[in-house]
């Protein structure tokens, strides 16, 4: 319960969050694998545990990255066909999971689908209409950042369905799920958990940043008040739609960084894949014709170079 939570909790909570937003934005400039985070790190961040805990997340994040890439070309090369669906509350980590697998990866092959809410038109569609044009083809995969589960999760707590569109949604999925598995589809299914005192520590760390304030929505906040109905509505979901074509994986999330590496490793264990060879790069010789002359830039047109 929430109601008596100890401050200086909370505010280590809230502490970590900025920390791990500030790693965020770290990951993406190593790129180079020989450069060591820890002299990246704000003086606050220096402490020996914390160093050693970002160096093991760092180091096991770009091993497994290095992975993803040979599950890509592995995807290409057989023509699977991957489907994979991230769900949880507001602010428990899928989107930060789904920087972290397709940072690396060809955007042609790896694709995120994160639908907005339907419009006048797709309320009148066949219910998982709008999902099925964002469906695979063979060598590519798909990562929805939440799916047609809104139906059983957000619509429900919310009442944008009525009683029998939510009963309907239950019976028509697993039937769903079944046909995408007939058809070739891997359908893969997390749920990202988080307790109530963690959600709470994320929402105030938007909140205070202004930078992520944008993820705040009146819907989110909403969502925080009726903490105990989404509950119950995830519990039911689960229970109903856990089936042995698309299991449910639960992903404790309240580490964002164990989150990470857990769910991307256990990602990496659900296909056989193999390291595909690849030919030999060869970069060819410049060619030169003497005939070619390089024309100027008019500087009108010319970014101003203020850096």
């Amino acid at each position: 319960m929430m109601r008596n939570t100890d401050q200086p909790d909370l505010v280590r909570r809230v502490r970590r969050d900025i920390a791990d937003s500030y790693d965020e934005e770290l990951e993406l400039e190593l790129d180079d694998r020989d450069l060591d985070p820890d002299t990246l790190l704000p003086a606050q961040a220096q402490d020996a545990a914390d160093k050693e805990a970002r160096r093991q997340y760092f180091h096991e994040l770009f091993r497994l990255q290095a992975e993803l890439v040979k599950l890509q070309d592995w995807v290409v090369h057989t023509g699977h066909k991957v489907v994979i669906l991230f769900e949880g509350r507001d602010a428990a980590g899928k989107g930060g999971v789904i920087k972290r697998i397709v940072q690396r990866l060809n955007p042609r092959v790896c694709r995120v689908a994160a639908l907005p809410a339907p419009n006048d038109r797709e309320r009148t569609q066949w219910y998982f209409q709008r999902y099925v044009s964002h469906l695979p083809a063979a060598g590519e995969i798909v990562l929805f950042d939440r799916s047609w589960y809104n139906r059983a999760g957000v619509e429900r707590v919310m009442g944008f369905c009525t009683d029998a569109q939510y009963e309907e949604f239950f019976q028509t999925v697993p039937e769903f799920e079944r046909m995408l598995a007939r058809s070739g589809i891997q359908l893969i299914k997390y749920w990202f958990s988080i307790s109530d005192e963690e959600q709470n520590a994320r929402f105030l760390s938007r909140i205070h940043d202004p930078l992520k304030q944008w993820k705040l929505s009146p819907m989110d906040l909403e969502s925080r008040r009726r903490w105990e109905e989404y509950t119950k509505a995830k519990e039911i979901m689960l229970e109903r739609t856990h089936i042995p074509e698309a299991k449910w994986w639960v992903v404790q999330g309240v580490d964002k960084k164990r989150a990470r590496l857990n769910c991307i490793h256990h990602l990496l264990q659900q296909m056989p894949y193999v390291e595909v060879d690849r030919p030999t790069i060869q970069l060819p010789e410049r060619e030169y014709h003497d005939d070619y002359v390089r024309r100027p830039v008019a500087p009108e047109i010319i970014v101003p170079e203020i850096y």
